[in-house]
């Protein structure tokens, strides 16, 4: 087994899936780093830990399924499902997509850059109907390393330039809201395994609309407002161009980033 898919499988079976932080020390460096949205969580036991103790209070039953695994043995990418029932919802219960880009040292994690869909999340806890989780990978942990393709990833940072990160790419859960128009786009990560490249974006532009009360906000009077958008994506490029993949964005980071008359509450 590649030995970083295999520190992987500690970190969705052992930490994860079984909810012991005990196993966080084995797999994670002290000063592991997580970072979603404009948010960064730098420090395993005293910051990282307990919000991951948190989720699991509100999930006691969370589990991970793993949808696709890639990497070139240096960095890896993960896209997954969160599902389960929340005791801060009356027991109502979730399925919301995530993309991780992860780094190592060869021995244990050194940091996740992540985006999971909330506003999936909130959506299906406020009408109580939970949507199907996707199917899981047939064989995750066998996964073998790929080297990395410059040309690939040439492709992507073009891609990524000139469009508002659409095409034939699924979003979060198939939302169709562009969100932004006239954005730039600042890389923020970006690495390939052959033709699959991940990366991190932030956008920011004009909002468009699309997010509504969902996210707490009120589209009429926010539509042409600026904001910022963070994102993680999985693509796949065929033929110099890229042909499908997968982004998670961080919609309800968005509606907050908006300049805005009333926020709803959470």
């Amino acid at each position: 087994m590649d030995p970083f898919v295999a520190l992987m499988r500690r970190y969705v079976n052992d930490y994860t899936n079984r909810q012991d932080v005990s196993v966080c020390a084995e797999i994670m460096e002290p000063d592991y780093t997580l970072r979603m949205g404009p948010h960064e969580v730098a420090g395993r036991d005293d910051l990282y830990i307990p919000a991951s103790q948190k989720q699991f209070a509100q999930f006691p039953g969370l589990c991970l399924t793993v949808h696709e695994i890639v990497t070139n043995g240096d960095r890896l990418v993960m896209r997954f499902s969160e599902h389960g029932r929340s005791m801060r919802h009356d027991g109502r219960a979730a399925a919301w997509g995530g993309l991780g880009l992860y780094r190592w040292n060869g021995r244990r994690l050194l940091d996740n850059s992540v985006e999971q869909d909330y506003l999936a999340r909130r959506r299906q806890l406020a009408s109580g109907i939970p949507a199907a989780v996707e199917p899981p990978a047939v064989a995750p942990w066998d996964v073998v390393a790929e080297p990395p393709d410059r040309a690939a990833e040439s492709v992507v940072r073009t891609w990524l330039d000139a469009a508002d990160a659409a095409g034939p790419v699924v979003m979060d859960d198939g939302a169709p809201e562009p969100l932004l128009v006239d954005a730039s786009t600042e890389v923020d990560d970006l690495f390939s395994a052959g033709t699959r490249v991940a990366f991190r974006v932030t956008r920011t532009g004009t909002y468009t609309g699309g997010l509504g009360p969902d996210a707490g906000i009120d589209d009429a009077a926010l539509a042409g407002t600026t904001g910022s958008l963070h994102l993680v994506g999985l693509v796949t490029v065929t033929g110099g161009r890229v042909t499908g993949g997968r982004i998670i964005r961080d919609r309800l980071g968005l509606a907050r980033s908006l300049t805005r008359p009333w926020v709803a509450s959470a």
